[in-house]
């Protein structure tokens, strides 16, 4: 009996273990999912505690540049009223689609085209947002930092002031640090 047993432990064995990487997997994608779901959640709250120029747009536009890491969890928010405006989501790849965004977000993976993408946006209204770290030292707007299983960010308000944007004192105090400008 001792040697039946013997045979098939590892066969056991090596089930348990793909049931417990399988698992591991799981839930390190949820984990995943979950940060992306929080992070579209804040650009879209983003929309509503910065202020904008006045303008006659009836709707407000998030444009998503390069590769897509959001789409899927911002699909859900477009339609929607934020700020009295219905919300649109885009994708952006061009200096020429920078003028229709209010908001344009840089995943991490593009970090490489900040530089580029912060200079189409130059003198524009635009709030500029990426989660690839040191973004805001770099001179874009908010930084969405990962952080001990939870997303935070940084607000550089010296960057939202040369867009013309003014974020409001309840996003300042939310941030987990601001750079420039008065807190």
């Amino acid at each position: 009996m001792s040697g039946h047993f013997d045979r098939h432990l590892p066969r056991r064995l090596r089930h348990w273990m793909a049931a417990a990487l399988l698992a591991a997997a799981s839930l390190t994608f949820a984990r995943a999912d979950s940060e992306a779901q929080i992070e579209a959640a804040y650009l879209v709250n983003f929309m509503k505690y910065v202020e904008w120029p006045t303008t006659t747009r009836v709707t407000t536009t998030i444009c998503l540049f390069g590769r897509d890491t959001l789409g899927p969890n911002l699909a859900g928010y477009e339609g929607r009223s934020v700020g009295g405006k219905e919300l649109l989501i885009r994708r952006a790849n061009s200096p020429d689609d920078m003028p229709h965004c209010q908001m344009v977000f840089i995943p991490d993976v593009e970090e490489a085209r900040i530089g580029a993408v912060l200079r189409w946006v130059d003198s524009l209204p635009v709030l500029v947002v990426s989660d690839t770290e040191g973004f805001a030292r770099l001179g874009g707007g908010i930084e969405l930092v990962r952080s001990g299983g939870r997303v935070q960010f940084i607000v550089n308000n010296d960057a939202l002031a040369r867009a013309g944007l003014k974020p409001g004192s309840q996003m300042l105090r939310l941030a987990q640090r601001v750079i420039g400008g008065e807190r």
